[in-house]
């Protein structure tokens, strides 16, 4: 490797988290979108999630084969390809006329992105080393947590002021200029390639399976699971394609994701931790906004404006935490103070209710961004430490793939525990609604005659009442289930909380990952 300056080393890393934070924007930042891009396309709400699951799929398909592919083309050279896939199909996205069109094109976006994610942490990770590398370890993790944190905020000033094809356009300069950067700083010793012998049927299976695998995760509510024959038959596709894939793998010489990695328990371990953090990050950035848009009353712009300070004080944190992890303080310190800031932040914020200010939730989130700054740096380094150089970018890749996983099944798993919550409280809300009640009365004569001095002529004032009174029940019972759903998130963080303890204490030196480069 050869020598870089300081200035290079400051726009390589101003070049590898950016492209880091411009993919992980892309994974939220529709959302916000949908209903826009459904009228304009033409398409139901239930059609237009395909933008979403579409580029999902594909970046848990690429992201475990990014280590192969960085091997075959060369790190450098796959880098730069996958920023140029992701801004060309952006441009594709943006230019897109119907439903099919833009999926098709957020698949191909995804593809590229996936690259980036685990490309630009090695790229990264290799530039700093020593001790050096804490530091490394500390900008990535910043780009991991303010990528989905920025989505809704950049999102929702964009649909508010703007049309969404914009969401996609934003992306063009910043993946030319990325691009530029990287063909001029990016040193050319990281297009040392081995070309292995392409594994085409591990390539196929790993395919078939995670993409059948991500479809039931990201549809499965929308299709009522079980009871969809399509959503029983891709389940049986994901479980017999992962086993096949597992078993296939293991008997390869040079398998497309070498698996063998996971003997090393501590790696193990890890990728199982930061599932927990992918779960924890995605589904508060997906259950947080529900509650403020649904229930609160929040634009999607005041939601991410809300998210945004506590996304700021990770960035403050993780330096330091970097900078502690290099100079020798356990990582697992770090891990267990984050675990338990994270179950902190779920219990604090299952105690809001319908008359709470913007103010409540800062101390939580704090609490969180804090907690997500603690594992994300930690983690990151465990993930490589004690690895084989030529196992590192693997490593990285299931790291990463796990925490993507993570969300996935975050949100699969939230999004149907908040549906039967909300049919729970419903019940339980509607019993104590009867006309010899009371409390019933009292709020019945408010809404009536509240009803009736604003709005004097409207025929039916009955009827007007039970509206308003149905849609406070409603409002009331979102809000119990998404604090249920706070609460159901802390208990995984409770459950994986022992494997901490079970992790080895390893130094997390420099001299596994700067090898790395003449593996590849």
């Amino acid at each position: 490797m050869q020598y870089l300056s300081k200035t290079a080393k400051v726009i390589i890393a101003l070049t590898t988290v950016s492209a880091a934070i411009m993919e992980l924007i892309d994974t939220s930042i529709v959302n916000v979108a949908l209903n826009q891009m459904a009228g304009n396309l033409g398409a139901s709400i239930e059609d237009i999630a395909w933008v979403i699951t579409s580029y999902a799929i594909a970046n848990v398909i690429i992201i475990p084969m990014t280590g192969f592919l960085a091997a075959f083309f060369g790190r450098r050279r796959y880098y730069m390809a996958s920023i140029i896939i992701f801004t060309i199909a952006s441009v594709f996205c943006g230019m897109s006329t119907s439903l099919w069109q833009i999926v098709l094109w957020r698949f191909v976006q995804g593809l590229g992105g996936g690259g980036l994610l685990s490309t630009s942490q090695s790229i990264l990770f290799e530039t700093f080393p020593g001790k050096q590398r804490g530091l490394a370890a500390a900008l990535f993790g910043m780009g991991v947590v303010l990528g989905p944190t920025l989505g809704p905020t950049v999102g929702g000033l964009i649909i508010d002021s703007y049309s969404w094809p914009l969401i996609f356009y934003i992306n063009v300069p910043f993946g030319i200029l990325a691009s530029i950067l990287a063909y001029r700083f990016i040193p050319r010793g990281f297009d040392i390639h081995t070309k292995p012998r392409i594994d085409w049927s591990g390539i196929f299976l790993l395919t078939i399976g995670i993409s059948a695998l991500q479809y039931v995760l990201e549809r499965g509510e929308y299709e009522d699971w079980y009871d969809s024959k399509l959503i029983i038959w891709l389940t049986v596709v994901a479980v017999v394609g992962l086993v096949t894939f597992v078993w296939w793998e293991l008997k390869q010489k040079e398998p497309v994701v070498n698996l063998r990695i996971l003997k090393d328990r501590n790696l193990a371990l890890t990728t199982l931790l930061t599932f927990i953090v992918g779960f924890i990050l995605f589904t508060s950035v997906f259950i947080f906004p529900l509650m403020l848009q649904r229930v609160l009353g929040y634009t999607a712009y005041e939601t991410g404006l809300t998210l945004l300070p506590a996304s700021i004080l990770s960035l403050f944190f993780m330096p330091f935490i970097g900078r502690a992890l290099s100079a020798g303080t356990s990582p697992k310190l770090f891990v267990g103070i984050g675990f338990i800031t994270l179950m902190g932040f779920g219990i604090l914020m299952s105690r809001a209710d319908l008359n709470v200010s913007s103010g409540f939730f800062a101390l939580p989130l704090m609490i969180r961004g804090a907690g997500l700054a603690c594992l994300f740096v930690p983690l990151n380094a465990m993930a490589v430490a004690g690895l084989q150089p030529r196992d590192i970018p693997q490593g990285v890749a299931l790291n990463n793939m796990m925490r993507q996983m993570g969300g996935s099944f975050g949100i699969a798993i939230i999004n149907n525990y908040v549906a039967h919550r909300v049919a729970v409280h419903r019940m339980d809300l509607i019993s104590n609604i009867y006309s010899g009640s009371q409390q019933f009365a009292e709020r019945y004569n408010q809404v009536y005659q509240t009803l009736q001095a604003k709005l004097p002529f409207a025929a039916d004032l009955q009827m007007q009442t039970y509206k308003v009174i149905e849609l406070s029940v409603m409002k009331q019972t979102f809000m119990l289930s998404y604090l249920d759903a706070f609460l159901y998130a802390t208990l995984f963080i409770l459950i994986a909380f022992p494997l901490i303890f079970i992790t080895k204490n390893r130094k997390i030196g420099g001299g596994q990952i700067a090898a790395a480069s003449e593996a590849h």
